[in-house]
């Protein structure tokens, strides 16, 4: 005897898969096709930067770091962005760079990236003439962008955690600016530390895109003569 079938329950239906060996190909090929379309921009950050990443003690001699924002924990910078700035701070103590370019997020008056990592600086030695802020440096690609076009750096250290240096020096190699990356030191590899990390391989698309059609930044202004300032008080004269 059939039982009627209950009313108002709709039945899981279970996925179709090919049964073919032709099919089973196609299938296995256009998966093997999207992995490849997939990685190829984190393929090409490392082919990029290749050659480029140093250690704070094997860092050029050069005019510039540029320390990248990483968020702030109830007004001040937060760990990953602390031990950027306890890493420039080494770069600056060791004669390495003669100044410090910080570049973060200022998009509200309640929220304010560049100064506290200023006053981060200063509490570390750093003297202040020798602190440049870039209060619109939204993201990576606007932060190297603006480094180059609105306080003419032609030739930096950029500092930045390891899961993100490559983009960072990717993206200002595309920028115009002969980039060396320096791994902030001191992180611990935590839970956010590997969210860093996973997110950076979907990143790596968007830093395709931007070094290749190089769009403006969301907020680009004048010229800042802040780094030239701050340099010709180096060097007098």
């Amino acid at each position: 005897m059939r039982l009627p079938r209950p009313r108002g329950r709709r039945f899981l239906r279970l996925p179709h898969f090919p049964r073919t060996r032709r099919s089973q190909r196609r299938a296995l090929q256009v998966t093997v096709a999207l992995c490849t379309l997939a990685l190829t921009p984190a393929a090409w950050l490392f082919t990029t930067t290749d050659g480029h990443l140093r250690t704070p003690r094997t860092a050029p001699r050069t005019d510039v770091a540029v320390v990248f924002g990483a968020g702030l924990w109830d007004g001040e910078p937060s760990p990953y962005l602390a031990h950027r700035l306890d890493t420039a701070a080494a770069l600056y103590h060791a004669g390495r760079v003669k100044v410090v370019l910080v570049t973060g997020d200022n998009s509200r008056d309640d929220y304010d990236e560049p100064d506290a990592m200023r006053a981060y600086l200063k509490k570390h030695g750093v003297p202040a003439t020798r602190i440049v802020e870039d209060y619109a440096g939204f993201d990576t690609w606007d932060s190297c962008v603006r480094a180059k076009k609105i306080f003419g750096v032609d030739r930096a250290v950029l500092v930045s955690q390891g899961f993100h240096i490559r983009r960072a020096v990717a993206l200002c190699r595309a920028a115009g600016i002969e980039s060396y990356g320096v791994a902030a030191a001191g992180d611990t590899h935590d839970v956010t530390w590997y969210y860093g990390a996973t997110r950076e391989v979907f990143a790596a698309a968007k830093a395709a895109l931007d070094a290749v059609f190089e769009p403006d930044p969301h907020f680009l202004g004048p010229k800042e003569p802040g780094v030239g300032r701050a340099l010709a008080a180096v060097r007098p004269g």
